[in-house]
């Protein structure tokens, strides 16, 4: 009896002692997902409003700086970064106060109405497969081509553009910008240009659009100051980046590099202005003459023409048909009629380029009254950097 006695009390203390470890390991268990829950959810809360509030930051910066004539773009950066970087997404991150910025070289080329144009699309062909076959650009600098482009263009142009830059050895990023948009914001500040320098409301340059490098300086970011504008119909013979050089040889004061009118154009388009004043050498050949400009390659100074305040008062609607009466010109070349008008009064705005970057090959004049004076106005002598099929002349294959 004794026996069963002393086993019923040490089974009891069994017990109380299992009851007890297993009260020990529920508070253990307790404890481990009390800190985990509460600690984690703590965790996340923080993390999350964080992320919150850079993300709201993100969105508010962007918002404020976002181009917004922006709609499509693509690029390709080095062969070593193609497989960690396509599309939209291809683009490297620029940040204020970093050394190692990309010095971007930019072009722009009006690509309007060309899904319906096969002979545009051609030159187009030409003139980019030529520009990627000389381009050479150095470490950390990148060709930025910018098209004005309406909606069926510039599908038509991502996809020409895609196989075109195939083999492109240097960096590149492509912008499409919506002609609508820009088009609206020009015509403010153009239309009393449209008025002196169009044909008519029917004419291919009565758009507000082909106005666009007399006011670029207004419509596109602060922070974007020079690009070359270039025709469609054009061939190189040599590396783009040599052009942007050209640049650096602007004198004081001057907002635009053009080339010199090839054609008899001007000594026609003055002919009033000339038959009153007999002795003067508006639309006169050169060297000594003033033979106006061919807008077929641009250098736009863009700071330069923020800067300048004789530019932008001569932008003033009341200057333009002062100067317009005055010369007695009815033009119909757009942006290429307002730049020799005021060249005649204000040359020390331009740097007037080599012939040789902008080699205009229309003859047209010379077939219509003008032969016996043609040579002296079409003549360029010196190396030919860039040839121009103006008037859908034919470019040599060399």
């Amino acid at each position: 009896m004794h026996i069963l006695k002393r086993a019923y009390m040490l089974m009891a203390r069994v017990s109380m002692f299992r009851s007890l470890q297993f009260l020990l390991i529920l508070a253990s268990v307790l404890a481990v997902v009390t800190f985990y829950y509460f600690g984690s959810e703590n965790q996340n809360f923080s993390s999350t409003t964080k992320r919150m509030k850079l993300s709201q930051a993100s969105r508010k910066n962007n918002g404020n700086n976002a181009d917004l004539t922006v709609d499509t773009r693509f690029s390709q950066l080095d062969r070593s970064r193609e497989k960690e970087t396509s599309g939209s997404d291809a683009f490297p991150s620029r940040k204020s106060g970093d050394e190692t910025l990309d010095q971007h070289f930019n072009v722009l080329m009006m690509f309007t109405k060309v899904d319906k144009n096969r002979s545009l699309q051609d030159k187009f062909r030409v003139a980019m497969l030529s520009m990627v076959k000389y381009a050479q650009f150095l470490e950390g600098e990148v060709l930025v081509l910018h098209f004005v482009s309406d909606p069926a263009s510039k599908a038509l142009g991502e996809k020409m553009l895609r196989e075109f830059l195939t083999n492109a050895t240097f960096k590149f990023e492509v912008l499409f910008h919506d002609v609508e948009v820009l088009t609206h914001k020009l015509f403010p500040i153009v239309e009393a240009l449209q008025k002196h320098f169009s044909a008519g409301s029917w004419a291919y340059y009565s758009d507000a659009i082909f106005f666009l490098s007399v006011a670029m300086h207004h419509i596109l970011p602060k922070d974007l100051t020079r690009i070359v504008q270039l025709d469609i119909d054009l061939k190189y013979r040599t590396n783009i980046r040599d052009l942007f050089q050209e640049f650096d040889r602007f004198p004081p004061g001057a907002v635009l590099g053009i080339v010199r009118e090839m054609q008899p154009v001007y000594r026609h388009t003055f002919w009033q202005y000339r038959k009153e004043n007999p002795q003067t050498r508006v639309g006169d050949p050169p060297p000594e003459g003033l033979p106006g400009f061919n807008s077929g390659v641009m250098l736009l100074d863009l700071a330069a023409m923020r800067a300048s305040a004789l530019y932008n008062q001569l932008l003033d609607k009341r200057n333009v048909t002062k100067l317009a009466e005055k010369y007695s010109i009815k033009g119909h070349l757009g942006d290429q009629d307002f730049f020799t008008v005021i060249s005649m009064e204000h040359p020390e705005l331009f740097y007037s380029l080599a012939c040789g970057w902008n080699r205009q090959l229309c003859t047209w004049w010379r077939d219509h009254g003008y032969r016996d004076v043609f040579q002296l106005y079409y003549q360029c002598d010196g190396p030919i950097y860039i040839y121009h099929g103006n008037c859908n002349t034919s470019i040599p294959d060399d």
